[in-house]
């Protein structure tokens, strides 16, 4: 008579509760892109997420699923292997890490090449751009920079216009 030994239950220590959401974010935005995003049409817009780059003005609803007071890093040169989950787990290690998101083409879902990381404290911000700079991330290492999107916003674009034309009337003036 045998009898089979069931292996006793470990604890796994895992990625932090933060990390562990935003894998399942990622995966359910993946899911998502392929059927476009009919969950967010039902939300009321909180605020006007209009931006401006190459002389185009636009409505970019994708910066609602983002944190507004965020730190957020561009990864650049990402192969096709690379999706938000492969993102999000190679930057989790970090304990402040909020969202990875790879960018992909609406009509063809495939990546673009780049995406965007997520941090909440700014020291975490700075030790994942001078440690992840250059490592390997699925098939290709990643060039890292600091993300530009807030000087997209209508808002900011404006008033640094109105501060333009304020310095060259001063300079007019002289």
């Amino acid at each position: 008579m045998t009898t089979k030994m069931k292996k006793p239950k470990t604890e796994k220590s895992g990625p932090n509760p933060i990390a562990e959401e935003a894998i399942k974010a990622a995966r359910a935005s993946s899911a998502l892109q392929s059927f476009g995003n009919s969950e967010r049409r039902g939300k009321k817009d909180k605020k006007q997420l209009v931006r401006v780059a190459g002389g185009q003005t636009w409505e970019d609803m994708s910066l609602a699923d983002w944190p507004e007071d965020d730190f957020r890093i561009f990864c650049g040169d990402l192969g096709n292997d690379v999706n938000d989950e492969l993102l999000t787990r190679t930057f989790n290690k970090y304990p402040s890490f909020q969202r990875a998101k790879v960018i992909r083409d609406k009509r063809t879902s495939k990546s673009k090449g780049y995406g965007f990381v997520s941090f909440k404290d700014p020291q975490d911000f700075i030790r994942a751009m001078k440690e992840m700079d250059g490592r390997y991330v699925g098939s290709r290492p990643i060039k890292l920079r600091k993300s530009t999107w807030k000087n997209r916003s209508i808002d900011v674009v404006r008033k640094k216009e109105k501060e333009k034309q304020a310095l060259l009337s001063l300079f007019n003036q002289s």
